[in-house]
């Protein structure tokens, strides 16, 4: 033991660690965080090194001591001083510890919560993706119903056709045989006049009511579709030249409601044409008018479309109710023109027949017959102008129309507006007429169609 201990005195670590501990002292200031951490361990490795020396001539001592004389020595002073600095070394090693976790706990929840975030963005974008590919969807099995109702439509009116033309050719057989048996035998002109009357095609009221019921379906949606497609087409056309929005949608509400005069008028100029030809020879269940319409559906082709676009391209031209630049040709809307005028005539063969409700600038609001542009004032109890007709049957509303409701002070005296300040600027195409021309002038350029 004694030996140890002249060998630990004899090494001069205790003066070496003494030295360094004074050089750290007056270098510190100067040194970097690297430089002290260095030093700091330096001296603690020399402290542990002098310790376990010192901890091995403590055990050497305490093997000398046979009476257990340096046990309590130990129990006072060396246990308790053993166990502040065990402590206090773990205190620190802990609150280093815990703040090391903390902030791997922040950072971690930070990353969460950022990962959570990304997720629900991106489940929100597939959501309106889905969305979007169901409206898609839904738009087009609408027109793919309408187009098959339409063949349907198609087929049962074919179907019929080709049944009224046997029955057709069957009278005509019947009659001819009994003008025969007639020429040949005047006693038996009874008798062929009843085989004719037996020979002609029964009339079904059932059948008659599941046709007209299709077709009617079948017009009310194409109405809609019209709505919904061929009206807004005009409305991008007629924006190439008329930058105010009102006015456009007055044009088109005029040209709907004259497409469907033209249309009932040129219906019914047909339909009393047709009627005179069928009186000379009708010997049907049905009355007149039924088998002017059977007729009519039949022979659709006979309705000249394009003379109603005409008339309704010139009566816009001098409609003194539109506000226009006068260097805007109506003929561009001649696609709306052509459907409305083609649905109208259609509607006119239903039994009862379908028409739209002629609007008036200023009338009270009916929310049973117009629903409210997405530009009205809702407080506003009277219609400042119509943006699409109601379509009626019998003075029921069957598809509301579109008005425009605002608190304006309506001007009863009637104007047209012929300043170019309403125009866009852009040329016109060739081959268009401007409205200042005659009228003469507007049907030599419109027989183009």
């Amino acid at each position: 033991m004694a030996q140890d201990l002249r060998s630990l005195v004899g090494s001069g670590s205790a003066r070496e660690l003494q030295e360094k501990l004074e050089n750290w002292q007056r270098d510190y200031e100067m040194n970097s965080f690297g430089e002290n951490l260095n030093r700091c361990c330096e001296i603690l490795e020399l402290n542990t090194a002098i310790q376990k020396r010192l901890f091995s001539i403590l055990n050497e001592t305490s093997r000398e001591d046979t009476l257990n004389e340096g046990a309590d020595t130990i129990k006072n002073r060396l246990l308790p001083s053993l166990a502040s600095g065990g402590e206090k070394s773990l205190s620190i090693t802990e609150g280093s510890l815990g703040g090391e976790l903390q902030l791997r706990d922040s950072a971690s929840n930070q990353s969460c919560q950022l990962q959570e975030l990304e997720d629900k963005l991106y489940a929100t974008r597939v959501q309106i993706k889905q969305m979007e590919q169901d409206l898609r969807a839904s738009r087009a099995e609408e027109c793919k119903a309408l187009r098959q109702l339409q063949q349907l439509n198609d087929y049962e009116q074919e179907i019929q056709t080709l049944r009224d033309e046997i029955s057709l050719l069957d009278a005509q057989k019947s009659l001819l045989q009994s003008r025969l048996v007639r020429s040949r035998s005047p006693f038996r002109c009874s008798v062929s006049k009843s085989r004719s009357a037996v020979s002609v095609r029964t009339w079904s009221p059932a059948r008659a009511g599941r046709v007209n019921a299709s077709h009617r379906a079948c017009i009310i949606a194409r109405f809609g579709f019209i709505y919904a497609q061929e009206r807004l087409d005009a409305e991008t056309l007629l924006r190439a030249f008329i930058c105010d929005m009102e006015t456009v949608q007055r044009i088109i509400y005029i040209a709907a409601v004259e497409s469907f005069r033209a249309a009932k008028m040129a219906f019914w100029k047909l339909k009393i044409s047709v009627k005179e030809t069928l009186a000379l020879d009708h010997v049907g269940p049905e009355s007149l008018e039924v088998a002017a319409l059977d007729y009519i559906a039949r022979h659709k082709d006979l309705y000249d479309v394009c003379q109603s676009v005409q008339e309704v391209v010139c009566s816009m031209n001098v409609n003194p109710k539109i506000p226009y630049p006068p260097e805007v040709d109506f003929f561009v809307m001649r696609t709306l023109i052509r459907e409305l005028c083609c649905l109208a005539f259609s509607m006119q063969m239903l039994i009862p027949p379908l028409d739209i409700a002629l609007g008036v600038d200023g009338e009270l609001f009916n929310r049973t017959m117009y629903y409210r542009s997405c530009d009205s004032d809702f407080t506003a109890p009277f219609v400042a102008y119509h943006v699409w007709p109601a379509l009626m049957e019998n003075g029921a509303v069957i598809v509301k129309g579109e008005v425009v409701t605002k608190k304006i002070v309506l001007c009863s005296r009637r104007r047209r507006i012929r300043s170019r300040s309403c125009s866009c600027g852009r040329r016109l195409r060739s081959g268009q007429v401007t409205r200042s021309r005659s009228l003469s002038t507007v049907r030599v350029k419109t027989s183009r169609y």
